[in-house]
């Protein structure tokens, strides 16, 4: 049953993250400060890492098809990207990051595949560590970690899970998701987080109280309110299933069909084509594609990765026909 369990959160959950933010005591938070103040921040964090094989990156140095590509990655924040001229970023890799002058001084981003918090946050705790032996924190003994927002006092955690909710979404269940899960001091949002929208049916699962709880017990409220989210949609399949068999398998294989002989493919009929596919490999419809391959063209098929890859100038009609491309070469790989 356990084994069961674990593939059955492998198929829905894409990945987890720990994200933690702290500042810099006695300087203004990031929205306050000067050019000069905010160079003297990132150089602070800059040479903590300079002994390491970590990638530093000053946005203003960037354009902006660059950092889009970022942005796709989830590497950085649309935040952060706001304030390029004033913001960096230093990479472990495309897993670990620490983006600087974000909304706070220093926000450290770990990413690991699948349900795997834990993990996540042990390695963001290291990071944390490094930096905390070499800065001094802004904190209060009462409040915790002090921030830019009220709503990240405390522990400075932010827990988040990836996850493709295809089902709930062909229901129209996902509203009363939202009310069930913010009852619990959860929210949902879209892949990119606020303000985002859920395309391809992905929606990004996190905690909104950091404040009074231990970082043990945010991450363990986040899995039990993800687990009762995928036993909803696990359910909701179930059902689909057994009501509307020939039109779920219709809708999976059309869908993989157009993947595979079309000229053109815009991101967001991509992205749902490919959710429509990987509901088929989560429910055993579909045998012969993995898992790893619909992740991999979930990222590389978005549009400032494409430009990276074919040219920076090329026409969005080439966008799309690239993005197509690249689909049928990956699924003629699979073959």
């Amino acid at each position: 049953m356990d084994k069961e369990k674990d593939s059955i959160l492998k198929d829905i959950v894409l990945s987890s993250r720990i994200r933690l933010a702290r500042n810099i005591d006695k300087i203004p938070f990031p929205n306050k400060i000067s050019d000069e103040e905010s160079e003297n921040i990132i150089n602070k964090v800059k040479n903590i890492f300079s002994k390491n094989n970590h990638k530093f990156i000053s946005l203003k140095d960037l354009d902006s098809n660059d950092i889009n590509c970022l942005l796709e990655k989830n590497i950085i924040s649309s935040k952060l990207a706001s304030n390029k001229d004033k913001s960096a970023v230093i990479l472990a890799d495309n897993k670990h990051s620490i983006m600087i002058n974000e909304e706070d001084h220093i926000r450290i981003q770990s990413i690991e595949d699948g349900l795997n918090l834990e993990k996540a946050f042990e390695k963001a705790n290291k990071i944390d560590d490094i930096i905390e032996n070499n800065l001094e924190y802004a904190f209060d003994e009462k409040l915790g970690y002090l921030t830019a927002c009220p709503t990240n006092i405390g522990t400075g955690l932010r827990a988040s899970i990836m996850i493709h909710l295809p089902a709930l979404s062909m229901n129209n269940r996902m509203p009363g998701i939202f009310n069930a899960v913010s009852q619990v001091g959860m929210t949902v949002r879209g892949r990119y987080g606020e303000g985002s929208r859920a395309l391809g049916n992905i929606y990004q699962i996190s905690n909104q109280i950091t404040l009074g709880l231990e970082e043990k017990e945010i991450i363990n409220n986040l899995k039990a309110a993800v687990n009762q989210v995928i036993n909803e949609e696990n359910l909701t399949r179930n059902k689909l299933m057994e009501n509307s068999k020939y039109e779920i398998e219709d809708k999976i294989y059309r869908s993989l069909g157009i993947l595979k002989s079309a000229v053109l493919l815009n991101n967001v009929e991509c992205l749902n084509l490919l959710s429509s596919v990987r509901l088929g490999i989560e429910m055993s419809i579909i045998k012969d594609i993995k898992y790893e391959t619909i992740n991999k063209l979930i990222l590389d098929t978005q549009p400032a990765n494409l430009k990276n890859m074919y040219g920076k100038d090329i026409t969005e009609k080439q966008v799309k026909y690239f993005r197509a491309n690249m689909v049928k070469e990956e699924f003629n790989i699979v073959k």
